[in-house]
């Protein structure tokens, strides 16, 4: 089944997670300032193809290495306003950006797949309707995240195996957010 089906419109919110799918994760690491970020392939044409279509394009980050103190929430903040700039002067928008400085143990409602980020987002953008979001994510917890909130959720890996494994949990796979963007 494919996107097109949903009509999506500018009253659908677009949930993305970041490293892995907007930009390169660095593997056994963490992004840590704007010269280690890099966007993937086709990220900010996608980009300006959400912004498009979609109402809102919200980024929500588990952003563990604060909590690990390998930076501060002002490293992550400095690439997020970059990151959001650069999509702006590609034709595209990012509307907010919300992470979670919090480590794994800590249980956070804020680190997905809790739904913390997802509530803030709503607090600060009340027309959100979360049975009318997409979650766009690399990660099996990403579709958590979304389903627990009853969203639409697109697995952007290269591998089919999680969705053959957590079918309840993702709704559609592409390989990229430019496959996405050109399926919509």
């Amino acid at each position: 089944m494919n996107l097109q089906h949903l009509k999506i419109d500018h009253s659908w919110t677009l949930f993305l997670d970041r490293d892995g799918v907007v930009n390169r994760r660095i593997v056994d690491d963490y992004v840590k300032s704007w010269e280690q970020f890099e966007f993937l392939p086709g990220v900010v044409d996608a980009l300006k193809r959400f912004h498009e279509i979609f109402g809102r394009i919200i980024v929500v980050s588990n952003q563990q290495g604060v909590g690990k103190g390998l930076m501060n929430e002002a490293d992550v903040r400095s690439i997020h306003q970059r990151m959001m700039e650069e999509v702006d002067r590609g034709g595209g928008k990012i509307d907010a950006v919300f992470y979670s400085p919090h480590l794994h143990s800590d249980r956070s409602v804020m680190r997905k797949p809790n739904i913390g980020m997802a509530l803030k987002a709503r607090k600060q953008f009340p027309d959100i309707h979360f049975n009318q979001s997409v979650m766009a994510g690399d990660s099996v917890s990403d579709m958590i995240f979304g389903k627990r909130l009853r969203m639409k959720t697109v697995l952007i890996s290269q591998d089919a195996e999680p969705a053959r494994i957590h079918p309840q949990h993702i709704d559609y796979l592409y390989p990229d957010l430019i496959s996405l963007a050109n399926a919509l």
